[in-house]
């Protein structure tokens, strides 16, 4: 087992593929539009070029055995092309299509009666007024871009007529505001022989301003009956994809003990950064296990678990600098994750930090103290 594998994208969900495949001697190219990608110095081979790009991409397929994406934003035209041509392309590029158009998206889980918010299409933003005035109880709203949104931007709240003008003049989604007590996340992960293994349901809690996860609990403080509801739904999603590789759900549970889905994302994910540490298969190596057609990893959490979101600073543009790092790292059961990037930015992803303990009051309260104890400023 020792193919030549190909990632569209070198940021962190790359980097942490990378630490993955080393203990399998996987030979990785990378190919990404930043010089100073943070998987540049440990990848195999790393190639600086344009991931929308079709040339740029067929050609650095045509190197490769097994080419995959820490990204949807890619050029599908591409990888349907190598596709056709023999390469194995995982997640398949069809897939990928799909999820990267929230509106096709969205189509895609009324086509397959998965569960989710009442929504219409929408091609510009006078369109998006004469839908609201066919359709009042739609409102509260939020319409999405359905291209090239990502980490909360091209989404916009539209909560009464008043806000039709923020609306994108672009094609979108406009999507009914649910009312929900918690918002979750499910990965789940298929190989080629249909053998699918999902990961414990987290909870999620979004920073309230950049809509990006702020913090998430594995697992989430659920019952019974509610987890397993989201389980058979990430289970149903991914076999309505047929989707080779992982596959994150993210959820809402409303008010009513509905779960419904908010969106998808054919790759690993930020619900589930804890897994290197809290569970027996990480998330980075079960993607591998998918896309190679290998038997996939037991999924059990070893205990309780947290994840934070290290961001950039607000204020703060320039070479990073970790304030309080060394007191996180005396913490018992804090395990911080950085991701190489050397420029900090307001609210850029610039690590994240996994909090382990069996207690669950224990755990929050280290969660609290973690959040208190470091920043990530600039020189």
């Amino acid at each position: 087992m020792n193919p030549t594998i190909g990632i569209l994208g070198g940021g962190q969900l790359g980097l942490m593929l990378l630490q993955a495949s080393i203990d399998w001697n996987l030979r990785i190219h990378v190919l990404d539009p930043d010089a100073q990608a943070s998987c540049r110095h440990l990848c195999t081979h790393f190639q600086q070029g344009s991931l929308t790009d079709y040339d740029t991409v067929y050609q650095f397929g045509q190197g490769v055995d097994v080419l995959t994406i820490e990204i949807e934003k890619v050029n599908v035209e591409a990888l349907e092309a190598l596709q056709r041509e023999g390469k194995q392309v995982f997640p398949q590029p069809a897939v990928i299509r799909t999820i990267q158009d929230k509106r096709l998206q969205k189509q895609f889980f009324r086509d397959h009666n998965l569960p989710t918010a009442d929504f219409v299409l929408t091609d510009d933003r006078a369109d998006v007024s004469q839908q609201v005035a066919q359709n009042p109880d739609l409102l509260p709203a939020f319409h999405k871009l359905g291209r090239d949104g990502y980490d909360g931007r091209g989404v916009q709240r539209v909560a009464t007529t008043a806000d039709l003008p923020k609306a994108f003049d672009a094609p979108g989604v406009l999507e009914k505001a649910v009312d929900f007590e918690k918002e979750l996340a499910v990965i789940v992960a298929r190989n080629e022989r249909g053998e699918v293994q999902t990961f414990p349901t987290v909870e999620m809690v979004f920073h309230p301003e950049l809509n990006l996860v702020d913090y998430l609990f594995a697992p989430a403080s659920i019952s019974g009956a509610i987890d397993q509801q989201a389980q058979a739904i990430a289970r149903q999603t991914a076999e309505a994809f047929g989707i080779v590789g992982l596959l994150a759900v993210e959820l809402f549970l409303t008010k009513e003990g509905e779960v419904l889905i908010n969106e998808v994302a054919p790759r690993p994910h930020n619900s589930g950064h804890h897994t290197i540490r809290a569970n027996v298969t990480s998330q980075f190596e079960q993607h591998w296990r998918a896309i190679l057609n290998l038997p996939l990893g037991n999924t059990t959490s070893y205990q309780p678990a947290a994840m934070l979101n290290l961001l950039g600073e607000d204020g703060h543009t320039g070479p990073a600098r970790y304030e309080g790092l060394d007191s996180v790292l005396a913490m018992p059961g804090v395990f911080p994750f950085l991701y190489g990037k050397a420029i900090t930015k307001p609210f850029r992803k610039m690590g994240h930090i996994t909090v382990m303990d069996p207690d669950l009051d224990t755990l929050r309260q280290k969660v609290a103290a973690v959040q208190g104890a470091i920043r990530v400023v600039s020189e």
